[in-house]
Parts: structure tokens; C-alpha cells; sequence
């Protein structure tokens, strides 16, 4: 066996400064980091990296053990890394057991669920996009993103899974991360946050770094935070209700939280937005992210029945009844019979998938049937469907990526509800096809390539993972639970 090593700082720009101590073990040091290399085997230092060769045979192990400490801190004590592996197998294999699902798709089930717990934070529960940054989303392109933060937009999908699934103590852990985070001045409420709730993310770019495949910028930071997106609001309140609903207990101050948040929204969701797939071009009046804050009103006010709760109950429904005829008017093309992707466009929105599945309009309904069947002519590339026409839509760049997987599974989601099912579990299992060897899915995938694209693994593919199994398997799934 050959092995080589090369340590790097500060994403790439930092050389440490390496050193051997007598026992063999190697300590790289650049300004306030430090990272020990323990192994039995011969290191040798050739051009600012680490080499080893080394031979092995059946039965034998070779431990190499990495760990980083401050720089200023004495090293790190040893690991054994046949016990840390054991016990780091236990963790897990114990931590799954709770989970209550046995369909048909139980180990792709269970690696979804293994995903969304390893992208969680465990001191604060903020559940990260993914672990990486900058995966292109077409290959060659600027679609580079930072997704190592905590999107609310995932709130009610994320706590759907996990209460679904048997996780209640993750669901209450991210609920809780969710009130702290959004605490607050309502208009300085964000779509994202730090682990732990951190506000000030800045997005920079690396100009040191090549790029994934040559992918350029590589970027650090999410200037998105600075949006205003319209949708989370909705899907603050309904995760907030869904989780009363569920028997999570209500959380301190968060109803007082909750009127605040509804007084502020209700002052700007007549203005245009960026909308979910935070497009970097002009604000529009996007058609789901007007559906979101009819959301809002409306799990206001059921859960202020629900808890007895003192509230403006008459102005919330006026309000809400406003915003439906308005996205009914303004947001329908009659003439193609299907809603559109903003007031005004012609252009289709696989974000409209969701509307049935928050309760805008039952499944049944000829305008959601109709924009069904419009987004499997107009969207569905290879089987696959994409967020929206690039080459179309001017959402501020150039155009190019690939079918962004949860619109896939939340398709399959539309085609259970219309009672196609045998057609939903057709795409279910072309969507679990594309997986990798560890059952993993990016943000993305290139049809023509045949390959993964965007960061990985993704938590907003592996959550719509969960919960269209769920829909796809029980007799009321968190679709028809959302809806209800």
C-alpha cells in the first residue's frame, strides 16, 4: 500500500509547518490549528506532503489516527482506532433503532435518517444543507453555493421525517433550534442561519482555489441570508403547528414569538421576493412563495384554536382569504390551465408541486391536476424534473444545472395523492437508483452525464426521501398530514 498526505489551512491557502516527534508521531501546525498524525508506519516528507508505503496482509489492520487540537493546547491524547470504530458502530447502530419504518424502502429509509442525524449539530440541533461548499450544480459553471448552514425552508419537511420516522427528541431539538434562531426583530428574521444561529454570513470568493472540475468561484459564505424570502415565514408557522400537533411541548415565548412574526408578514407579503430557489435576479411576486404566507395565516390560526390562544383570529382569516383569491387570479394561467411560476409569467415552477401538500388547494382540484400534468410535459428531463427553465427565466444567471431531486420525490408525492400510485413508485425507485454506493444523494443529478451534481450529501434530498416513502406506504403520509 502507498499513502500520501498533504495538509492545508484555512481552505487550502495555509502550509503548516510540520514536525516528528520521537515516537513517530507528526504534528502540522499553522496559526491556530494543529493536527497529530498517529500510525506504525514509517512517514517520509517529500514536497510539502507525506508519504508511506507499506505492506498488509489478510487479518492485519494499520491504524492511521488524524486529530486536531488548538495550536496552543498540548496534542491531542491517542485514540485507539479499533475502539473508537467500535464505538462509533455502536453509536449508530443503537441511535437507529427507534425508527418505525418497515416498508419496502427500509434501508434507504434508514441511511436517510443516518444522513439528517450526521448534519446535525449536536450542541445546538441546527440541521446543515449539506457538509460542503462549492459542488457545481453544472459542472464548469458559477452555480457554486455554501450550504454548510441551517435553511428554516427545511423546518416542517425536516420535522415531518424525523417525528414520522419515530425521532422525537431530534424533531424537539431542531424545533428549539428553530425558536432561538428566528428570536428576535421580525424583519431581521433570515432564511438562514449558523449552527448555532449565527446571523452574519458573508459570501466571499476563493481565488486561489480551482474549483470542483474546474467550477469557478469557489465561495465561502451565503450572501442568500440577505434575501427576503417570503416562504419561510409559512414554513416557520407550519412546523411550529405541525409540532404541536405531534405532542412536542410548546416551547417558552413561542407563541409571543409567533404574533410577531404574523404582525411582520402581514405588512410585506403583498412585496415581491426572491423566493425559494433564491434567484440572484429582480424580485417577483413568485406564486409559492404567496402560497407560503397564506400558509402562515393559516397555521396561525388553527393553532390558536388549537391552544385557545389570544389573537386577531377575524383579521387573520381576512388576510388569509385575500391572499388565496389573489394567487387564484393572479397566479393561474386559465389558458393553459395550470398556475405558473410568477404573477404575470408563462414560465412552470416545480415548487408549485407543493401547494396540494401544504393545503392551498386539495389534490384533486382540475387547476392542481392541471399543473401536474403541465410540469411532467414541460420540467421532466430523463425522468427527472427540473426547478424551472433556466434558459427561460432570468434568475440572474447563466443558465445550466441539473434535476434538483426533491422536486422528483415531491412528484412522486402529487402522483400518490391523484391515486397514481403505481406510477410514484416507479419514480421512488428510479430516484433510489441514483444513489451512490453508500445510498447518498447530492442536490442534484446530470441526466445526460449520469452523474451527481451540487453539494453532498444533501439534507434536502435525503428528508424528501423519507417522506415520500412514508407517503408512499402508509395510509395517511405527511403529505396528507401537512394537507389536512
Amino acid at each position: 500500500m502507498q499513502g500520501e498526505l498533504v495538509l492545508r489551512f484555512d481552505y487550502g491557502l495555509a502550509v503548516p509547518w510540520v514536525t516528528r516527534a520521537e515516537t513517530g508521531d507528526l504534528t502540522a501546525v499553522a496559526g491556530p490549528n494543529r493536527v497529530t498524525l498517529r500510525t506504525p508506519v514509517k512517514l517520509v516528507g517529500r514536497d510539502l506532503h507525506t508519504e508511506a508505503a507499506f505492506d498488509v496482509a489478510a487479518g492485519e489492520s494499520v491504524p492511521f489516527v488524524m486529530t486536531y487540537g488548538a495550536s496552543h493546547l498540548p496534542p491531542p491524547e491517542p485514540v485507539d482506532a479499533e475502539e473508537a470504530l467500535a464505538e462509533t458502530e455502536a453509536f449508530w447502530r443503537e441511535w437507529i433503532q427507534p425508527c418505525t419504518y418497515s416498508g419496502p424502502w427500509s434501508a434507504a429509509v434508514r441511511r436517510s435518517l443516518i444522513v439528517l442525524k450526521a448534519l446535525t449539530h449536536a450542541p445546538t440541533g441546527g440541521i446543515v444543507a449539506a457538509v460542503t461548499t462549492s459542488l457545481p450544480e453544472h459542472l464548469g459553471g458559477v452555480r457554486n453555493w455554501d450550504y454548510r448552514y441551517c435553511w428554516l425552508r427545511d423546518s416542517t419537511f425536516t420535522l415531518l421525517s424525523l417525528m414520522d420516522a419515530g425521532f422525537m427528541e431530534e424533531a424537539g431539538a431542531w424545533r428549539d433550534w428553530l425558536m432561538r434562531a428566528v428570536a428576535g426583530a421580525p424583519a431581521q428574521m433570515q432564511i438562514m442561519y449558523g449552527v448555532g444561529g449565527e446571523r452574519l454570513l458573508p459570501e466571499w470568493e476563493i481565488s486561489w482555489l480551482p474549483g470542483y472540475e474546474g467550477s469557478r468561484p469557489v465561495r465561502i459564505g451565503n450572501a442568500a441570508a440577505g434575501q427576503l424570502q417570503l416562504d419561510v415565514y409559512g414554513e416557520v408557522a407550519d412546523a411550529l403547528f405541525q409540532s404541536l400537533r405531534r405532542g412536542l411541548p410548546a416551547s417558552d415565548g413561542g407563541w409571543k414569538v409567533a404574533r410577531a412574526l404574523m404582525a411582520h408578514i402581514e405588512a410585506i407579503w403583498r412585496e415581491p421576493d426572491e423566493g425559494i430557489w433564491e434567484v440572484r435576479g429582480e424580485r417577483r411576486h413568485f406564486v409559492h412563495s404567496k402560497v407560503m404566507a397564506w400558509v402562515a395565516f393559516d397555521r396561525a390560526i388553527r393553532a390558536a384554536e388549537m391552544l385557545g390562544r389570544d389573537a386577531p383570529l377575524e383579521r387573520w382569516r381576512r388576510v388569509r382569504a385575500e391572499i388565496h383569491d389573489e394567487v387564484c387570479r393572479h397566479g393561474f394561467d386559465a389558458g393553459r390551465g395550470c398556475f405558473v411560476q410568477s404573477y404575470g409569467s408563462r414560465q412552470l415552477d416545480a415548487s408549485l408541486l407543493l401547494l396540494p401538500m401544504v393545503g392551498f388547494l386539495p389534490p384533486e382540484d382540475p387547476r392542481i391536476r392541471g399543473t401536474v400534468a403541465a410540469i411532467e410535459r414541460d420540467l421532466v428531463r430523463g425522468g427527472l424534473v427540473r426547478r424551472y427553465h433556466t434558459e427561460k427565466t432570468d434568475d440572474g444567471l447563466p443558465p445550466g444545472e441539473g434535476a434538483f431531486l426533491a422536486c422528483s420525490f415531491w412528484l412522486a408525492d402529487n402522483l400518490a395523492l391523484q391515486g397514481r400510485l403505481a406510477d410514484a413508485r416507479d419514480l421512488m425507485e428510479r430516484l433510489l437508483g441514483l444513489t451512490n454506493d453508500l445510498g447518498l444523494l447530492a442536490e442534484e443529478y446530470d441526466v445526460a452525464a449520469g452523474r451527481q451534481l451540487g453539494n453532498f450529501p444533501q439534507a434536502f434530498s435525503h428528508v424528501a426521501l423519507v417522506n415520500t416513502a412514508l407517503n408512499l406506504t402508509r395510509a395517511t403520509g405527511p403529505a396528507e398530514e401537512r394537507a389536512a
